[in-house]
């Protein structure tokens, strides 16, 4: 399975972004989707999961901000960012998992600056 990830740029704060994850295979037997990210010098760290029955799953420091989604007919994960910070500044990753295979997408990079 591929992953591809798309979506970030430069971005005022308090702007927004989506992000997409587009898998090369049927995303719904997915077992969970999930978004992370890294900011330089920092863990990769959880931002949001989905399971396959839909339930959703956020950090803290995105809550009320970020919302995941999946599009099962375009075999594709969002991740739609509001209000974005200057710590919301990473390299966001797509992760998929079916039947315990784990599959990571590339990263795209999410800026925020004024």
């Amino acid at each position: 399975v591929q992953l591809q990830a798309s979506g970030g740029g430069l971005v005022q704060p308090g702007g927004s972004l989506r992000l997409s994850c587009a898998a090369s295979e049927s995303i719904l037997s997915a077992d969970v989707m999930a978004w992370y990210r890294q900011a330089t010098g920092k863990q990769r760290e959880l931002v949001a999961g989905l399971s396959g029955y839909g339930l959703t799953d956020y950090a803290e420091f995105v809550k009320g901000r970020f919302t995941i989604s999946r599009d099962n007919a375009k075999n594709t994960m969002y991740l739609q960012m509001n209000s974005l910070k200057y710590e919301d500044t990473a390299v966001y990753y797509c992760k998929v998992s079916y039947s315990g295979y784990v599959y990571w997408g590339k990263g795209t990079q999410v800026t925020v600056s004024s």
